[in-house]
């Protein structure tokens, strides 16, 4: 059976299987998705050995965690999610594996390291949105004017009505409950480069 083959109401079918830890069921969603998982792999990992050993390592880790599959939602979408992190984690593993750097730097240095800061980038926006949606919306908006679009705190106070005291105030307060969430050092260098300037 290919991927053309294989209708929405089929695919359920064999991921209810799956989760039930049938290997027929198993051997089918394999051999559909293996070849669009490599030639998505290829992209980024380059190396057909290396991107070989992670789609049997995808499907090894969806094997072990059937149990855990929601037949709600779209299996393509979890196979590929699962097939995105080992990536990543391969491309971070690279920078400390001389052997994996040296399967994967020679091919395209440009494109690995577009790759990694690409999803660094990625990550960092969503740790800080993720903290900026701790703080009162009053208190978000100042920090995001003075911090993220660079405006003066006088400009702030004007544009919402409030003295520049009360900007200030605001300020120190985000900085400290944003230093309360810090959890790693991701966050702790993107949040030290954002508040540098703060009034303390």
């Amino acid at each position: 059976m290919d991927r053309q083959q294989l209708n929405n109401q089929n695919e359920l079918e064999l991921v209810r299987r799956l989760k039930e830890g049938d290997h027929d069921a198993f051997e089918m969603l394999y051999h559909v998705y293996k070849d669009r998982l490599i030639g998505n792999l290829l992209r980024i990992l380059k190396s057909r050995a290396l991107v070989e050993e992670q789609v049997q390592e995808v499907f090894l880790k969806v094997w072990k965690g059937r149990d855990k599959i929601d037949i709600e939602k779209p299996f393509k979408a979890y196979l590929f999610t699962i097939a995105a992190n080992m990536a990543k984690n391969v491309i971070r593993s690279a920078y400390y594996d001389k052997q994996m750097r040296a399967t994967l730097l020679p091919v395209d240095q440009r494109i690995y390291m577009h790759v990694e800061e690409k999803i660094t980038a990625d990550e960092n926006k969503q740790v800080l949105h993720d903290l900026l949606e701790k703080l009162p919306p009053q208190r978000r908006t100042v920090f995001t004017l003075c911090k993220l679009e660079g405006k003066s705190y006088k400009e702030v106070s004007e544009l919402l009505n409030i003295s520049e005291n009360t900007v200030n105030d605001h300020i120190r307060k985000a900085n400290l409950t944003l230093r309360a969430f810090r959890t790693n050092q991701k966050m702790i260098g993107l949040l030290f480069a954002l508040c540098l300037c703060a009034d303390l």
